[in-house]
């Protein structure tokens, strides 16, 4: 394939080759709930304490300017340290929702059944006063 650039080669003097990549192996996706949850908590923690630090220098900015603007973004910085926050706690209910789907249901419910005649179902709904007297 080099003979198409035989004019271009012998112009500048050098020689080329036609060189051809590998594929890439993708890394393989690993579906592990507490791997994710733990990376994505210690990733709100770390915004979270990012976000302090940031907050405490637009604190800093906006006390020695006394510029409004300065303290709308320490404001704007304070709301979205707590939408954070709220993740990291929302991450946390999600976390404990998928444990409880995986230990299956706590309460199991069984429908009983009354084996007798109307006559005495009635005698029975009347003394637990569970049956209207009207008629």
């Amino acid at each position: 394939m080099t003979e198409n650039y035989n004019p271009i080669e012998k112009a500048l003097d050098v020689k080329a080759e036609i060189v051809r990549e590998k594929p890439k192996i993708q890394k393989q996706v690993d579906d592990d709930p507490t791997k994710d949850y733990e990376y994505s908590r210690a990733q709100f923690y770390n915004l979270i304490e990012k976000g302090q630090e940031a907050v405490d220098g637009i604190l800093d900015v906006a006390g020695d300017s006394q510029h409004p603007r300065a303290y709308e973004v320490a404001g704007q910085l304070i709301k979205h340290i707590a939408d954070t926050t709220d993740k990291l706690v929302d991450l946390q209910k999600k976390m404990k929702d998928l444990d409880e789907d995986k230990s299956g249901p706590k309460n199991v419910t069984n429908n009983s059944m009354f084996v007798g005649s109307t006559a005495d179902l009635q005698k029975m709904l009347k003394a637990n006063g569970l049956m209207d007297r009207k008629k």
